[in-house]
């Protein structure tokens, strides 16, 4: 092989070497137009409207119709988008029952930001997360900004700890995972060039720093306790699609004067850019619910349906980002490089795979938060707090027993065990496939706990 690849300029697609997936310098905390002060005004006061029940009732009274003619960069834009959703989903869920229409105050200045941005108009992982920290200390012109421990969040629902903390691991995981970004596109290069040394050694570090976010993501119990995730945070963060059981339209939500109701997910782990980054890069395959292929059968085809929520989610990410994931599909190659050098260079063998394996151990431990968060949270809805304590969306017990659903509209166990089993499919090495394959490190080292019983 030769250099004659084109290697991505991260920048050019919004992607930073010290940030990754986030903004390179501070969002927004506030659009600076005094124009825009009713959006913002409302939005600074969202807890304090939904604790009073009178959310929606300000909406309708008080807030004028805004041109979004005035907004006038992408900073500008990104603020307006993420203020816009957090007025729309405490609008729709903010009562005990939810609305079925967004008035046109909301709805129409935020489908002309959404269309800008290329996401649809729905608070997603970027309005939440991406665009949603700020520094609780200002630092001096030209400090590093990236002390993790001086960020807060710009908006919440509830006004609460835990709110803040759960959008702020997801900033700590996107700002880490830069490391894995650019440790990826230098492998790629290095296949490319034919320098195997060079590899091994980027695929060594990719492990590891895929290993760094796991463990960012178990500290999401430090501040956030699964209780008020589950009862008071995640009914705002529902989308509007398969949401009949939580007492929402089947058919979704009509956005101001629109004839016909729009039905999207809500904001979901599935929508971060970093994740399926990670995926493209290493050749992952990711295919409907129940209908994956078994894996190292040769006798067996390995082809399926692809799943559809996974393409779905990547329209749900800005614009820049999802060109991005799309250029790095067109150019990865390790996956069949590793395989073309499988029996001459066991080391680089031993090294992808260790990179499958650090990625399948981090979707266990998002199965776990998952579990301890909402599965097991679930299963208290008729015994916990108060009979009059108001519960909303996703917090209701469901209708006819309904199962239990992610806030992006899929049926939370089963979508996330699959991805995870699927993780370890493309192993190169025998000992890979076989320490990889379903359920081996789970099953025979480990007791059934609800978490692996698969």
């Amino acid at each position: 092989m030769t250099a004659t690849i084109d290697i991505p300029r991260m920048e050019d697609y919004n992607v930073f070497p010290n940030s990754g997936f986030l903004p390179e310098k501070l969002p927004l905390e506030r659009l600076p137009q005094q124009y825009y002060k009713p959006w913002e005004d409302i939005a600074t006061n969202l807890p304090s409207l939904i604790l009073t029940k009178r959310v929606r009732s300000v909406i309708d009274k008080k807030l004028p119709l805004l041109e979004t003619s005035q907004l006038t960069s992408e900073e500008e834009y990104r603020r307006a988008y993420q203020v816009l959703g957090f007025l729309a989903h405490a609008y729709i869920w903010g009562t005990e029952e939810p609305t079925n229409k967004l008035p046109p105050q909301i709805a129409q200045p935020w489908v002309e930001v959404s269309d800008h941005l290329r996401l649809p108009p729905i608070a997603t992982y970027a309005g939440l997360c991406l665009w949603n920290f700020k520094q609780i200390i200002p630092t001096e012109e030209g400090e590093d900004i990236w002390d993790l421990d001086n960020l807060t969040t710009i908006n919440t629902f509830t006004g609460s700890i835990d709110e803040s903390w759960f959008y702020l691991v997801s900033v700590y995981f996107e700002h880490k995972g830069a490391l894995a970004i650019t440790t990826g596109l230098q492998a790629i290069k290095c296949a490319y060039n034919n320098d195997i040394p060079g590899l091994v050694a980027q695929l060594q570090q990719l492990a590891e720093a895929i290993d760094a976010l796991g463990s960012v993501l178990l500290r999401m119990e430090e501040m956030c306790d699964p209780h008020v995730f589950y009862f008071r945070i995640r009914p705002y963060l529902a989308g509007w699609k398969n949401m009949a059981d939580v007492g929402l339209d089947k058919d979704g939500v009509l956005y101001g004067n629109e004839s016909k109701p729009r039905a999207y997910s809500g904001g979901s782990n599935a929508q971060s850019s970093l994740i399926q980054f990670l995926d493209i890069l290493l050749g992952v395959k990711h295919y409907s619910t129940g209908e994956r292929p078994l894996p190292f059968r040769k006798d067996v085809p390995k082809t399926g349906p692809e799943n559809g929520f996974m393409n779905e989610m990547r329209t749900y990410m800005p614009g820049p980002h999802q060109d991005f994931l799309k250029k790095i599909h067109e150019i990865t190659n390790i996956h069949d490089f590793v395989l073309q050098n499988v029996d001459t260079h066991p080391e680089l063998v031993l090294s992808y795979d260790g990179c499958l394996a650090m990625l399948k151990s981090f979707r266990d431990k998002h199965i776990q938060i998952v579990t301890r968060y909402v599965v097991l949270q679930a299963k208290k809805t008729n015994n916990m707090g108060s009979s009059t304590t108001l519960r909303s969306g996703l917090a209701r017990k469901k209708k006819n027993g309904g199962e239990e659903k992610g806030t992006g509209g899929t049926s939370l166990l089963p979508f996330l065990k699959q991805c995870r089993d699927e993780t370890g499919d493309p192993a190169a090495g025998n000992w890979g496939k076989r320490i990889l394959s379903d359920g081996v490190m789970r099953l025979k080292y480990s007791k059934p706990n609800g978490i692996n019983e698969d």
